[in-house]
């Protein structure tokens, strides 16, 4: 006998058995059924999964790997692709599913076995021509089933990411205001509904692009929870500060990390504060200093005011510094005055920065009082002259 009729006489060996397996289908599903349930424990037990569904895609499996038997045809497995959607649906961990497959695959090759004994219709190379092609049926089941198990996972994430982001927005935009509304908010955002809390607000480098990759997770690394949402022009974050020593976490985070210029509201206490916390936030980012990336809103009010209003400010640079246009040495004039200011107004101080003495400090003030008229001993007049400073070194003369 040739070879290709030895093949053939194997394949109907098999035949024989698969369809007489197929006979007893109902019985044999149910006594699959109860060893997946008895040895992956908590698969059926916690209510996951539903003893009769479990039963259904024994009978399901059953079905599709049976006939693969018999010949060359790949086995249908649709089922299987189905059944790791129904399993990522129920709550059901990936481990739990593969080991209840592994436990199928075992019982139908041991129900076949033992049919072959019984029965005594397989020869020794018809067994062993089943075992290779049962086990490569139930390799492409069980990664069919896996395969659709971890799509439906991706499929989840991304359709919570897109409602996260979404929400994100609302309270950006000053959506949502009611508090229960807030709270379920909270709830999906995974942040806490107590603040206190900041906006960030970082200048993204192209549009689409983020800002912050990965940044949510950064920070939950340093114990700080937090939503974003992507912009035309900006990635914008709700972050929760538990405490305030956090902040200093927050911005040697973000600082580590930005490539442009990130702007960080002032502290609010509810979440329906955030739409106004972005316009602080957005307002930092325009009080950036040259060359630096993080600014706290709060802790740069001079830099954040002469930035926010370029038009008062462009009046308030012309009505207060205007008289300097003409000095020859205006640069060195306005070095001084921002050094005196950065020194807390300490003469002394400003001499050590500018490398000069001191008298040369106490001069060059003295013209710039004489030549914009307000005294550097007036509260309101240094104010305004450090204002009018903060614009100009912003807004280049």
């Amino acid at each position: 006998m040739d070879i290709g009729n030895d093949d053939a006489d194997l394949d109907r060996q098999i035949a024989v058995l698969a369809t007489a397996l197929l006979d007893r289908i109902g019985e044999l599903a149910e006594s699959m059924a109860e060893w997946i349930q008895k040895e992956v424990t908590s698969y059926v037990d916690t209510g996951l999964v539903p003893y009769a569904d479990l039963r259904e895609d024994c009978r399901a499996q059953l079905q599709s790997v049976l006939p693969a038997l018999c010949g060359p045809a790949a086995a249908d497995v649709s089922y299987a692709r189905q059944s790791g959607r129904h399993r990522v649906d129920a709550g059901v961990p990936l481990a739990k599913a593969m080991d209840a497959y592994r436990v199928g695959g075992r019982f139908i090759w041991e129900a076949m076995v033992a049919e072959a004994r019984e029965t005594r219709a397989l020869s020794s190379d018809a067994l062993v021509r089943a075992a290779s092609r049962i086990w490569l049926i139930l390799d492409d089941f069980t990664d069919a089933m896996a395969d659709a198990y971890r799509d439906a996972v991706a499929d989840r994430i991304v359709a919570q990411e897109h409602e996260r982001s979404a929400l994100v927005g609302a309270l950006l935009e000053g959506r949502i205001t009611e508090n229960e509304t807030l709270w379920e908010a909270a709830e999906i955002l995974r942040i806490s509904h107590r603040g206190p809390f900041v906006v960030v607000a970082a200048e993204v480098p192209e549009v689409g692009r983020q800002a912050f990759p990965d940044m949510e997770v950064r920070l939950r690394s340093v114990g700080l929870a937090s939503a974003w949402r992507l912009q035309a022009d900006l990635q914008v974050g709700i972050v929760v500060l538990p405490v305030s020593g956090r902040r200093v976490q927050l911005v040697a985070t973000l600082t580590k990390h930005a490539e442009h210029r990130v702007g960080v509201s002032p502290q609010y206490p509810t979440l329906d504060g955030t739409r106004e916390a972005l316009r602080f936030a957005k307002f930092a980012i325009l009080g950036t200093a040259p060359g630096a990336k993080v600014t706290l809103f709060d802790d740069s009010p001079l830099a954040v005011t002469a930035a926010s209003t370029p038009e008062v400010m462009a009046r308030i640079v012309g009505s207060t510094l205007g008289p300097l246009d003409a000095a020859a040495d205006r640069e060195v004039l306005l070095d001084t005055l921002e050094a005196w200011r950065d020194c807390g107004g300490s003469t002394a101080e400003a001499a050590k920065q500018l490398f000069v003495h001191p008298n040369t400090v106490r001069q060059r003030l003295r013209r710039i009082a004489e030549l914009t008229g307000r005294t550097l001993t007036a509260p309101r007049d240094v104010a305004q002259l450090c204002l009018a400073l903060e614009a100009t070194r912003r807004q280049p003369h």
